[in-house]
């Protein structure tokens, strides 16, 4: 039979991640420009991964709040030719996302792609840092996971349910960690846990399940680090190839060949 008659049986997902960009094209943080730092990594993925089937943000997409950010990160992500969903960090400011997401489907919460089903959590706390799944986010996943018992499931938020090994971040992860694993417990379909926030790369397991954090699109997290501390690795995104077995395969990328300026005497964001 010719491989070009043979049914796909995978899906390709990409996974961009605080991007903390600003009203300004060229504002910076931490000495590093943001938007640029965006725009080469949107560059690499179109490189690099031609047929991409979803694109997930998972969080932190402006620094400043500001509508003109989300605006510019819509038309950025508008360039890899795919359904986009978006979830809030600490640092997003929500009418400003519903403004800039009017007309378009980047909010939705659950959204499916072959055998699989993605939901993005909402787990930002108004004026704070850490995160916390209200009860109506975890009445959301529960009832995603019912309702699709027969398909693989993904499961997004902004903030770290597990320690990263990174001191100064164990205060700023999800605080009600524990209600989120008693939903994703009772569903023996859930594959994966997917997050932002922590700007680094981590990929364990618990319980089968893979759990699975990105680097920023912009400054990285030093790992293992006790206070905060910046890394030298360079901006980069992930990819999720997740296949209709329930199989998924997933690396990082980064960018390479690009030096950006920044301010390693920085002592937080």
């Amino acid at each position: 039979m010719p491989s070009s008659s043979i049914k796909d049986t995978s899906v390709l997902l990409v996974q961009l991640s605080d991007s903390h960009l600003f009203a300004e094209a060229d504002g910076t943080l931490l000495g590093l420009p943001t938007r640029d730092s965006l725009e080469k990594v949107v560059e690499q993925v179109q490189a690099e991964q031609p047929d991409i089937d979803l694109v997930l943000m998972t969080g932190d997409i402006s620094q400043d709040g500001s509508l003109l950010s989300y605006q510019a990160f819509r038309q950025l992500s508008e360039r890899l030719g795919a359904p986009v969903r978006w979830l809030p960090g600490n640092h997003d400011e929500a009418p400003q996302m519903r403004a800039a997401a009017e007309g378009s489907e980047v909010l939705q919460p659950v959204v499916d792609v072959g055998r699989w089903r993605v939901t993005l959590l909402d787990s930002e706390v108004e004026g704070a840092v850490f995160g916390y799944l209200a009860d109506e986010q975890l009445s959301l996943l529960e009832r995603s996971l019912r309702e699709a018992p027969d398909r693989h499931h993904l499961v997004c938020l902004h903030h770290h349910p597990v320690s990263i090994g990174c001191e100064w971040m164990a205060p700023i992860g999800l605080h009600n960690a524990e209600a989120l694993f008693a939903v994703l417990d009772r569903y023996p379909q859930v594959r994966a846990v997917l997050w932002g926030h922590v700007h680094q790369a981590f990929d364990q397991q618990r319980n089968g399940v893979r759990l699975l954090a990105t680097p920023s699109t912009c400054i990285q997290f030093a790992p293992g680090s006790v206070d905060f501390t910046l890394d030298k690795a360079a901006p980069g995104y992930r990819w999720l190839r997740l296949h209709d077995d329930g199989r998924l395969e997933t690396a990082v990328s980064r960018l390479s060949g690009v030096d950006f300026e920044i301010d390693f005497s920085g002592a937080g964001y």
